[in-house]
């Protein structure tokens, strides 16, 4: 008799949010927006890029929960849901930035190194 199989709903939950947040421009809609709402238009100025491409993101974030909307007079503005999404964009960061400073020291070790093989 086989065992049942683990259930990963939680996992694929966050599998789901993750990719929502997987492409560069998603990730800068949500930097500009955990500063207040905009509209499509006014994330197209910051973004510089067609007002389509913009919607295609919003829309997917949406789907995701990530952000929501709300009527303001005629238009509609979009808002981080959760402000947890902005310590998330920090968290990630300072991992990264950690990353980059761990890249930083070997770069300057392997500098260090082809110095030294040089003299020889």
């Amino acid at each position: 008799m086989s065992e049942p199989r683990p259930r990963y709903e939680l996992q694929t939950l966050k599998a789901e949010f993750f990719k929502a947040l997987g492409h560069p421009v998603r990730v800068r809609i949500l930097e500009i927006l955990r500063h207040g709402g905009r509209t499509v238009q006014e994330l197209q100025q910051s973004l510089q890029l067609d007002q389509a491409i913009v919607s295609q993101h919003l829309a997917r974030l949406r789907a995701k929960n990530v952000v929501e909307t709300r009527k303001d007079g005629m238009t509609m503005r979009y808002t981080v849901r959760d402000p947890a999404v902005g310590e998330l964009l920090d968290v990630a960061r300072q991992i990264f930035g950690r990353h980059l400073e761990g890249t930083q020291n070997m770069l300057r070790e392997l500098q260090r190194e082809q110095r030294v093989t040089r003299r020889r």
